[in-house]
Formats: C-alpha cells, sequence, structure tokens
C-alpha cells in the first residue's frame, strides 16, 4: 500500500466510525429532526391528488358522457364515448410509460356508472353511485374522527411506519382530526347538492340532468383542491416535530427539543 493510499484509506474509513458513533449517540438521546408532520402530510396529499393532469383525466369521461347524451339522448352511445375517453387518456399514458392510477379511476368509476344506468335504464343513475359513495365515506371518516382514530392520522402512520406512534402526541391527534373534518365536508357538499338534483330527475319534477353532470365535475376535483388549499393553510401554521427516521416526537420531547 502506497503512502498516498493509506491517508485516503484513513479518509474512508473515518466517517463510518464517526456515523456509527453519531448513530449510537442519537439512538441514546433521540433529537428531533428538522422535519414536520405537517411536511409529510403535505407531500402525501399532493401525491393523492395527481396535479392537473389528474384532475383533467377524472373529469373528461364525465363530461363526455353528459354532453353527448345531452345532445343525442343516447344513453348507450354516452357511456360508449365516456368510456372510451377514459381507455384513450389510458392509451396516452401506456404509450408515454406514465402512472395509470388516476386513469384507472377514472374508468372504474365510469363502468361502475354505466353499469347502474344500463340496469335502470336512466341515464340519472349513472350519477347514484358517486351520491353513495361520497355519503358512505363522509360517514366512515366522521366515525374516524369520533373514535379518536382519524384517517389522517392513519395517513401519517403510513408515512413514518409507525401506525399507532402519532397518537402518543395530542397536537398531532387534534391536527389529524381538523384534517380529517375538512377531507368530509366535501362528500357532504356534493351530496347534498347532487342527491336532490338526482331525485329531482329521476321522479321527473324538473330536467336538471345537464346540472347533475355539470356539478360532478365541478364539485369533484375543483372542490378536492379548495379543500386541500384550507389543508395546506393550517399545515402550514403547524410545526408538529418528528424524529430522527421519520417517527413523531412525544409533545414532553418536542417541547425539551424546542426549550434546548
Amino acid at each position: 500500500m502506497t503512502e498516498q493510499q493509506r491517508p485516503a484509506d484513513a479518509a474512508a474509513d473515518g466517517p463510518g466510525e464517526t456515523t456509527s458513533a453519531t448513530s449510537g449517540t442519537a439512538q441514546e438521546t433521540p433529537a428531533v429532526s428538522e422535519h414536520t408532520v405537517e411536511a409529510a402530510v403535505r407531500a402525501q396529499l399532493s401525491k393523492a391528488l395527481g396535479g392537473k393532469r389528474g384532475m383533467v383525466e377524472a373529469a373528461i369521461p364525465t363530461l363526455v358522457f353528459t354532453l353527448t347524451y345531452m345532445v343525442g339522448q343516447e344513453l348507450r352511445l354516452a357511456l360508449g364515448l365516456g368510456i372510451g375517453a377514459a381507455v384513450l387518456l389510458g392509451g396516452v399514458r401506456l404509450v408515454q410509460r406514465s402512472s395509470l392510477q388516476f386513469v384507472a379511476n377514472s374508468l372504474f368509476g365510469i363502468a361502475i356508472a354505466a353499469v347502474f344506468a344500463l340496469r335502470s335504464g336512466d341515464a340519472e343513475d349513472a350519477f347514484l353511485p358517486g351520491i353513495i359513495y361520497n355519503a358512505g365515506y363522509a360517514v366512515v371518516l366522521a366515525l374516524t374522527v369520533l373514535i379518536r382514530w382519524p384517517a389522517v392520522g392513519l395517513l401519517i402512520g403510513s408515512v413514518t411506519g409507525d401506525p399507532t406512534g402519532w397518537r402518543k402526541n395530542p397536537a398531532v391527534v387534534k391536527l389529524s382530526s381538523r384534517l380529517t373534518w375538512l377531507l368530509v365536508l366535501p362528500c357532504v357538499i356534493r351530496v347534498a347538492v347532487q342527491f336532490p338534483l338526482w331525485a329531482a330527475e329521476s321522479s321527473g319534477t324538473a330536467d336538471v340532468f345537464g346540472l347533475l353532470g355539470f356539478s360532478k365535475i365541478a364539485l369533484g376535483w375543483p372542490l378536492q383542491v379548495a379543500a386541500l388549499a384550507v389543508m395546506v393553510w393550517l399545515l402550514t401554521r403547524g410545526r408538529t416535530p418528528m424524529g430522527p427516521g421519520g417517527t413523531l416526537a412525544p409533545q414532553s420531547d418536542a417541547g425539551h427539543s424546542s426549550r434546548a
């Protein structure tokens, strides 16, 4: 071994030893990292929405179905074109080798809508699965808050790798409950607007099919983005710390670290 190699080897060994020592120290006295629960949740919410393209892909099949039926009053044609639009969007994704997640969600939704509409023969029933889904989703999310296991807290647990550790910090539980209520709100609004429209169209008391279709689009991603904006506002106000490796710092530890 040459003289030049020895310092290089020593330098290579040095950081490893230092890292081990540092790691051991960190295990003995956990320190809160610069990351926060708010930052972790913001990242997960951003991924879930899929950006502008995901919003457009969710709206196009419903828009095609609604406009086609309003113009031609042909249920099978309208459903076929709606499904075809979703398949076309999926084909573009495949060519570009990008994620099919949001297109798949859209295709699944229009397919379920087709089953309901074709079974009854009424075009407005294509919107019934969405109304039922939002009502059920709102109930489930509300229950998670009421039993003090808010759904957003479970999301935090998936981020940190500790499914229940977040419950040790009352501040995190409170934050998660607020965010979960913000997820409930869009679902409640959709049901409150769309169910009366569906009932009016279904009973023949009013011709509101167009309003029903456009309300589904307007109260879809646009409303979700509005709820997200409020969630981000709440998240940017908070600084709930996370410990090393993404673990949640208990409230007492967080306070100690802040004082230090």
